[in-house]
C-alpha cells in the first residue's frame, strides 16, 4: 500500500505530526493484511493504476470549511441531529428530525478521520472522540448499533467507523463492541447472501449489502472475527447481480433482467428489479471489497458510471440538490474509479471535485434536501473530496 507523501503535506488535517505518524503506523497496519475475500476466491490484485491527481487549493479550503462545519453542529453528547427515516421510492420518509443519528455521525466522524484527525488528536481530535462514545454507547447487548430506529445502513456505517478507529488505536473497548456489531452482520445475513433494511430480512438488495461488505472488510482487516462462509455467499450475491454478460436460460442471473441495461447491478435479485448509477457505483465497489478486481462486471460497470454521469449530477446533484442518491451514489463511485485506475479515475475525480466546489453552500455546507439532511450531505461532500489525501485505510487498496 503506497503512501502520497505530496499529497499527505497538503492536507488540512495533516498539522499535526505526531497525528500523521500514528496514522502512517495504521496504513501500514492495513496494508500488510489480505483484502477481504481475495484467498478464497483466488483472484488477482487491483494493480496500482491511479492517475495523480493533484489537490487544489479550492478542495483544501472547501474540506476545511466543510469539516469547520461539521464540527460547529455537533451535539454536546457527540452526534449530530438528522432525519431518521428510510427510503420512499425517490423520496423519504422520516419519523425523527430532533435526535442524534447514528448513521450520520458515523460519516461525519469518518470525514474527520480522512482529514487526518483521531480521537483526541488533531484540531478535531475532540470531536472524534465525542462522535465515537455516541456511537459506542448505541451499541445494543446483541450487537445491533442503533438508536432511535436507526437500521442497517446505520449499523454498517458504524460498524465501518469502529473498525477504522480500532486500526489506528487499537483500543480494547472499541475492539469488543465492533466485534459484537461484526457478530450480528454476521448473524442477520440471509439465504440470498444478502441484507435489507431491517435486520434479518428475508429479501436483499444492493444499496444494503455493500455498507456490510466494507464494514466486514475493514474489520477483517485489522484482526477482527470475519467467517469465509458470509464472505462467500455475500460474494455470490453481488456476482449474481451484475447485468454485464448475456445469459442463458439456465444460468439465471442476467437473463431473468434482461430488460435492465448491460453494465448495471440491480436493486434485487428478481426479473422487475431496477438498476441505476447509484446501484451500479454500489456493486462495483462490492465486489472490490470482496476482492474481485478483475472481472468484466467490473470494467461494464464502469463503462456505465462514467456514460450516465453527467446525467446523474444534474439529475440528483444540481436539480435534485443533494439527494441522498447523490451522495451515496458517488460516496461509491468515488471509492470505485480510485480502485480501478487510470483512465476512468482521473477525470472522475476531476468532474465530481468541481461539481462539488459548485454545491457547496457559504457556509461550508453541502445540501441533502431529500435524506437525513445537511450534515449527511456534508459528510459526504467532505469524504468525497478526501479520498485523494490517502488517510482513511478504506481508501486504500
Amino acid at each position: 500500500m503506497q503512501h502520497n507523501s505530496r499529497n499527505q503535506s497538503s492536507t488540512p488535517g495533516a498539522c499535526s505530526r505526531i497525528c500523521t505518524a500514528l496514522i502512517g503506523c495504521a496504513l501500514a497496519l492495513v496494508g500488510a493484511t489480505q483484502p477481504l475475500g481475495a484467498q478464497t476466491l483466488e483472484l488477482p490484485g487491483a494493480p496500482d493504476l491511479q492517475a495523480p491527481v493533484d489537490i487544489t487549493p479550492q478542495q483544501v479550503e472547501a474540506v476545511a470549511k466543510g469539516l469547520k462545519w461539521l464540527a460547529e453542529n455537533q451535539n454536546e453528547e457527540g452526534s449530530w441531529t438528522a432525519k431518521i427515516g428510510y427510503k420512499l421510492n425517490n423520496d423519504y420518509n422520516f419519523t425523527s428530525t430532533t435526535h442524534g443519528h447514528v448513521g450520520v455521525t458515523s460519516l461525519a466522524c469518518m470525514a474527520f478521520l480522512a482529514g487526518g484527525n483521531l480521537p483526541g488528536r488533531g484540531p478535531y481530535g475532540d470531536n472524534v472522540e465525542r462522535g465515537l462514545n455516541f456511537v459506542l454507547e448505541s451499541v445494543q447487548e446483541d450487537g445491533y448499533i442503533t438508536r432511535h430506529r436507526t437500521r442497517m445502513y446505520s449499523h454498517a456505517f458504524a460498524t465501518l467507523f469502529l473498525a477504522e478507529i480500532y486500526g489506528t488505536t487499537r483500543r480494547e473497548d472499541v475492539r469488543r463492541k465492533l466485534q459484537k456489531a461484526v457478530d450480528y452482520i454476521v448473524k442477520s445475513q440471509n439465504l440470498q447472501g444478502g441484507w435489507r433494511y431491517e435486520p434479518y430480512a428475508q429479501e436483499s438488495d444492493m444499496s444494503i449489502v455493500v455498507c456490510q461488505v466494507l464494514a466486514l472488510r475493514a474489520a477483517r482487516n485489522i484482526g477482527i472475527r470475519v467467517p469465509k462462509d458470509t464472505v462467500d455467499r455475500a460474494a455470490k450475491y453481488v456476482v449474481d447481480s451484475a447485468v454485464s454478460l448475456p445469459a442463458s436460460k439456465s444460468s439465471g442471473g442476467s437473463y431473468m433482467r434482461r430488460g435492465i441495461e448491460q453494465g448495471t447491478f440491480s436493486y434485487q435479485k428478481d426479473e422487475y428489479s431496477r438498476s441505476s448509477f447509484a446501484l451500479t457505483s454500489a456493486g462495483v465497489t462490492a465486489l472490490h471489497g470482496l476482492g474481485i478486481y478483475s472481472d468484466q462486471a467490473i470494467e461494464k460497470g464502469v463503462e456505465y458510471l462514467i456514460r450516465e454521469m453527467p446525467r446523474f449530477n444534474m439529475e440528483r446533484g444540481i436539480q435534485g440538490r443533494g439527494h441522498y442518491f447523490f451522495w451515496y451514489g458517488h460516496y461509491y463511485g468515488v471509492q470505485a474509479m480510485y480502485t480501478v485506475g487510470s483512465p476512468y479515475w482521473e477525470p472522475y475525480f476531476v468532474e465530481i471535485r468541481d461539481l462539488l466546489l459548485g454545491m457547496q453552500k457559504h457556509d461550508g455546507s453541502w445540501p441533502n434536501r431529500t435524506g437525513p439532511g445537511d450534515a449527511f450531505g456534508t459528510a459526504m461532500g467532505v469524504l468525497i473530496l478526501e479520498i485523494p489525501y490517502r488517510f482513511l485505510p478504506i481508501f486504500q487498496r
